[in-house]
C-alpha cells in the first residue's frame, strides 16, 4: 500500500483510457475548528480589554516601568514567583478599564510571534529614556511596532533624571517618523518615571483613550481560542503554557489544542497565582495539561473531543517535520522576492538595510527611497548601523523582507537563523552594486509599455450580407497593408465606432493572411455589423516594450 498524488492517479487512468473520480478526504482539522471561524453575530460581541506590548532599549527601564504599572515589586530571586514566567499582567486604568500588558523578552520575540501569524497586540508602548534619547534599539523597536501596524504611544521614561532632555527626545522621534502631538503630530508622548510614579496614571489613561477609538470587541461566550505566549516543561508539573484568550472563555476541564499538544486543562492561574475560574478575552492565564509543548505564537483552540484533538495534533507533527525539511531547501532570495511580488501584483518592495556607518546608511536610505515610483514602493522596514542580527532575521521573516548589508556581515546566530527560516542576507562592499541589483530586480516588476505601430488603412467600398459570415466589408487598401488578426479601428467621420481585431480576411473566395496597398479584400469583424460604405479602417500592431525605473519615474 502506498499514497499516490492526484496527478499520478490521473495519468495512470488516462494511460488505460479510464475515467477516475477522486473523493477528497475530509480535513479533520478544518471540521473541528470550523466553529472558531464562524463570524460572530453583533449581539454576541461586547467590549474587551486592550492588549499592550512595551518595547524599547534594554536599559531604558522596561521592567521597572512594568513594576510601577503593576504597583508590585518583582525581584529576580522571588522563589516560585508566577510573575517570572507568565509574562502578562492585567491592571486597571484610573477610569476602570482593564488593560493587559504582554511582556515579551525583546523585539525578536515580539516579531517571532507575528511571523507565526500571532497578532496579539492592539497597542505598542515604545519606551525612550529621557536622558539617553533615541538609541539604535529604540529605532528597531519603532520599526517593529510599525511593521505590526498597531498604534504607537511613546513613554518618555526616567523623566526625573537631572540630565533629562525632553526636547532632544521629541526631535529624535520626529526625525524617525513619529511626530509628537505637542509638535503638531498624532503620536502621544507621556513623560514617566518608574521611580516617582510620575505619568503612570496618565499613560494608562492614554492607553484607555486609544483603545476606545479602536472599539475592541470579542465574543465572550464562544469556545475559547487565542495565542500561546510562552511554554516550558516544569519538573513535577509537565508542560506549562501561558495562553492569551482572544475569543470566548476558557475554564478548567476544557479540551485545548495548541500546536502539537492537546489535553484537558487540569489547572489554571493568572499572573497573581490565583485561579480566575474563567478566563475571558484579553486575559492571560497559565495552564497545565497539554501533552506536548507548543511554540510561542501557536494558536490554541478549545475543541469538543479528546480523540479528534489527538488526531489533529499528530497530523500537525507530521506537517511540522515536512516544513522543516522543506525549509532546508527553500530560501527567499532577492530575485525570488521580486518574482513573488510580480506574480501577486503586490507592488511593494520590503527591505531591511544594515550598514557599517551612519553616513553610509543615510545615503542608502535616501537612494533606496528615491527608487520608489508610483507603481513600485520601496518600503524600508528597518535600517540600522551594525552587523545583521537574529532580530533582523525575525523581522525579515515576519515582513517578507530581504536583508541587505553594506560593509557588514551577519553574526553566527543570525546566519543560522536565516538558513533555518529561509531568509536571504545579501552583503555588498560597493554601494552601486547594491543599488544596481535592487534596480534590476525592480525593473522586472514594471508592466511593459504597449507601443502601437500603424501598418495600413482601408476604405469600405461595398457591404455584403451573408447568413453564414454576417456583415462583410468589401474594402480597398489605401496604404500599407492589412493582416488577418491585426488590431484595427473602424471610424466614421473621424469618430471611432469599434476597436478589435480582424476576424477573417479574404481575396475573392480565398482566405489570405494579408492584403497590400492597391488591392481589394473582404473582411469581417468579431460581433460587429454596423459598417457603412466610406467608413475607414486603421490597422495597427502592438508591441510590449520593457520599461526602466527612470521612465516610470518621469
Amino acid at each position: 500500500n502506498s499514497v499516490m498524488e492526484r496527478d499520478a492517479i490521473e495519468l495512470i487512468a488516462a494511460e488505460f483510457e479510464k475515467e477516475v473520480s477522486i473523493k477528497e478526504a475530509e480535513d479533520i482539522e478544518d471540521t473541528a475548528l470550523s466553529v472558531h471561524e464562524d463570524e460572530d453575530r453583533p449581539e454576541d460581541l461586547s467590549p474587551r480589554p486592550p492588549v499592550v506590548t512595551i518595547l524599547g532599549h534594554v536599559d531604558h527601564g522596561k521592567t521597572s516601568l512594568l513594576d510601577a504599572i503593576r504597583n508590585t515589586e518583582v525581584t529576580a530571586g522571588e522563589a516560585g514567583g508566577i510573575t517570572q514566567h507568565i509574562g502578562a499582567y492585567t491592571v486597571s486604568s484610573p477610569g476602570g478599564m482593564d488593560i493587559t500588558f504582554v511582556d515579551t523578552p525583546g523585539h525578536a520575540a515580539f516579531t517571532e510571534m507575528r511571523a507565526r501569524g500571532a497578532n496579539v497586540t492592539d497597542l505598542a508602548v515604545v519606551l525612550v529614556a529621557a536622558d539617553d534619547g533615541v538609541m539604535p534599539q529604540t529605532i528597531e523597536a519603532i520599526n517593529h511596532a510599525k511593521a505590526a501596524e498597531v498604534p504607537i504611544i511613546i513613554a518618555m521614561n526616567k523623566i526625573d533624571r537631572e540630565n533629562a532632555d525632553p526636547d532632544k527626545v521629541l526631535r529624535q522621534l520626529s526625525e524617525n517618523g513619529l511626530l509628537p502631538e505637542e509638535w503638531g503630530g498624532d503620536v502621544g508622548v507621556i513623560r514617566t518615571s518608574a521611580i516617582t510614579r510620575q505619568g503612570i496614571e496618565e499613560l494608562l489613561e492614554r492607553i484607555a483613550l486609544e483603545s476606545e477609538v479602536l472599539e475592541l470587541q470579542s465574543n465572550h461566550f464562544a469556545n475559547a481560542s487565542g495565542t500561546v505566549l510562552e511554554a516550558n516543561i516544569s519538573e513535577g508539573r509537565g508542560v506549562v503554557a501561558t495562553l492569551l484568550v482572544q475569543r470566548g472563555s476558557l475554564a478548567v476541564g476544557d479540551i485545548v489544542l495548541a500546536g502539537t499538544g492537546y489535553g484537558r486543562v487540569r489547572s489554571m492561574r493568572d499572573w497573581q497565582g490565583a485561579n480566575p475560574g474563567i478566563a475571558g478575552p484579553s486575559q492571560a492565564v497559565e495552564i497545565i495539561g497539554l501533552s506536548d509543548m507548543p511554540t510561542a505564537g501557536d494558536r490554541f483552540h478549545v475543541v469538543d473531543s479528546l480523540k479528534v484533538a489527538a488526531e489533529i495534533a499528530e497530523e500537525r507533527g507530521h506537517q511540522r517535520r515536512d516544513r522543516e525539511l522543506r525549509a532546508k531547501n527553500t530560501t527567499t532570495t532577492l530575485a525570488s522576492l521580486f518574482s513573488d511580488l510580480a506574480e501577486s501584483k503586490k507592488k511593494e518592495v520590503r527591505l531591511i538595510v544594515k550598514a557599517d556607518a551612519s553616513g553610509s546608511l543615510e545615503v542608502l536610505r535616501k537612494t533606496l527611497n528615491d527608487l520608489s515610483t508610483e507603481e513600485i514602493k520601496v518600503n524600508l522596514i528597518h535600517s540600522g548601523v551594525g552587523q545583521v542580527t537574529s532580530t533582523d532575521v525575525s523581522l525579515a521573516e515576519a515582513s517578507g523582507a530581504v536583508i541587505l548589508g553594506f560593509h557588514v556581515i551577519a553574526d553566527g546566530r543570525a546566519r543560522r537563523d536565516a538558513d533555518g527560516k529561509g531568509v536571504d542576507i545579501k552583503t555588498y562592499n560597493i554601494i552601486y552594486e547594491l543599488l544596481d541589483e535592487v534596480k534590476l530586480a525592480m525593473t522586472g516588476l514594471l508592466d511593459p509599455d504597449m507601443v502601437e505601430k500603424v501598418i495600413g488603412h482601408a476604405e469600405v467600398l461595398k457591404i455584403f450580407r451573408s447568413s453564414k459570415s454576417g456583415t462583410i466589408a468589401g474594402c480597398l487598401v489605401r496604404d500599407g497593408l492589412v493582416q488577418r488578426g491585426a488590431f484595427m479601428r473602424l471610424t466614421r467621420d473621424g469618430v471611432i465606432l469599434y476597436e478589435g481585431r480582424v476576424d477573417t480576411l479574404r481575396r475573392f473566395t480565398e482566405d489570405v493572411k494579408e492584403v497590400r496597398e492597391g488591392f481589394e479584400c473582404g473582411l469581417t469583424l468579431d460581433r460587429w455589423d454596423d459598417i457603412q460604405e466610406s467608413d475607414l479602417f486603421e490597422f495597427y500592431t502592438k508591441k510590449a516594450v520593457a520599461r526602466t525605473l527612470e521612465s516610470a519615474s518621469s
